[in-house]
């Protein structure tokens, strides 16, 4: 099949688990016979891998229709939009990007004076993309390709499919973005199919937007060892088993519970003061995680890293002992499975969608800062508990594999379509 595909980060330019998603998907479907066209709302840094080329935003199709260059190799085409638009934007981030373009951006470029402007606009040219392009289905990925997604069906006609990685609610809680609500109902509502992370996800799609359960799909997420390079071997850790790490990697925000690491991490250093803790990431509540940490007097013992990426996020889970993901509301997140990739035991919360695959994760309800600390405790205290579950880990990952996802994405796909030739007759 042909597949439009709209997403809105892939590698090298990440900024969560969105882009790590896409790449596996993107890889699978290409190798099980797809073509695919990904667009995404911004020129990529220079960057490969073995299924894609990518096109410089030169070569994107012009308004009359013109389709660029046919990338000569089967699998995966990137055709960039020059857009201002990046993963985890709010509209104060977004203002700061547009008032610094010159800097950044083409000076001949126009932009969408705000955030909801620019979506807008990325979804004109995502109308105009359709129209010079040939495809069998439209799959798009969260509230930020909705417009673009939604021109595209309209002017093809080609049935659309919406994967839900993350729902308003679950990035902002009661505190929801009305207008962001608003495009999301638009997707949700007006998508022939959607997918869903998890069956948490599948639970608010229903609860929250009032969805048709037979209209959703749950497709987990996977990991490959290919999508690391391996150049730090968990062996390291053999090597120093007198100094313990603890390892919080992820966006630092309200959905991912950072403040609840950083409780548990002060009840755990009371038992074992030599433990030292890492937070990687950044975000909106960084500021306050340090203020934090240096109030509860644990700073000589914690680290904050700023924003990973590369080679940077393989030496990180090289080095560490135990990687906790302690999120509010989390629909699937991969970084777990990444960790068990290094042979690191996981402790997650309760409130993620993974739980729902991982049997031999440690899991902890997000608030509960005594249990979460005691199971920390237990993991670093008893090395054979750590190495069973790595144990168990490798032999579960066997399991998550992106093929899989893959053969059931292309099923929706097929499902999608026979949707729309029933409303055509």
């Amino acid at each position: 099949m042909r597949i439009l595909m709209f997403g809105w980060e892939f590698p090298p330019r990440m900024s969560g688990g969105l882009g790590t998603a896409c790449f596996g998907m993107t890889k699978a479907l290409a190798g099980q016979g797809h073509e695919l066209t990904l667009v995404l709302p911004q020129p990529q840094e220079a960057g490969d891998a073995p299924f894609l080329r990518l096109l410089s935003a030169t070569e994107f199709p012009d308004p009359s229709g013109a389709q660029g260059p046919c990338d000569p190799v089967p699998g995966l085409t990137i055709r960039p939009v020059p857009s201002l638009l990046s993963p985890y934007l709010n509209q104060e981030s977004y203002q700061e990007r547009y008032l610094s373009r010159g800097k950044f951006f083409p000076k001949t470029a126009v932009y969408g004076h705000d955030l909801l402007g620019e979506v807008a606009r990325y979804g004109r040219a995502g109308g105009r993309l359709a129209r010079g392009l040939d495809c069998d289905c439209i799959h798009a990925h969260d509230w930020m390709t909705v417009p673009a997604a939604l021109q595209a069906r309209r002017v093809s006609g080609k049935p659309l499919v919406l994967h839900i990685h993350s729902l308003e609610y679950d990035r902002s809680g009661e505190q929801a973005n009305p207008e962001i609500l608003q495009i999301e109902r638009a997707g949700v509502e007006q998508a022939d199919r959607l997918i869903a992370v998890s069956h948490r996800t599948r639970r608010m799609l229903i609860e929250r937007y009032g969805i048709a359960p037979e209209k959703i799909s749950v497709v987990y997420n996977a990991v490959t060892r290919q999508e690391t390079q391996a150049l730090f071997s968990p062996e390291r850790r053999q090597s120093r088993r007198d100094r313990k790490t603890v390892l919080y990697l992820g966006r630092i925000t309200f959905q991912k519970g950072p403040d609840y690491f950083v409780e548990a991490a002060a009840r755990v250093l009371k038992a074992l003061p030599d433990v030292t803790f890492v937070m990687a990431g950044a975000g909106d509540m960084l500021g306050p995680m340090i203020e934090r940490v240096a109030a509860l007097g644990i700073g000589n013992r914690f680290h904050f890293t700023g924003f990973l990426q590369g080679e940077e996020i393989e030496r990180i889970f090289s080095l560490a002992d135990l990687y906790v993901m302690p999120s509010v509301s989390e629909p699937f997140g991969i970084s777990p499975l990444e960790a068990m990739l290094y042979d690191v035991p996981v402790l997650i919360s309760r409130q993620s969608g993974c739980a729902e695959i991982l049997r031999h994760a440690l899991k902890v309800d997000f608030w509960d800062v005594r249990e979460m600390a005691a199971k920390i405790i237990a993991v670093l205290k008893y090395p054979r508990l750590a190495g069973e579950m790595a144990q168990k880990a490798r032999e579960e990952l066997r399991q998550i594999r992106w093929e899989t996802a893959a053969e059931q994405i292309a099923a929706v796909y097929r499902e999608a379509g026979r949707k729309t030739a029933r409303s055509d007759r």
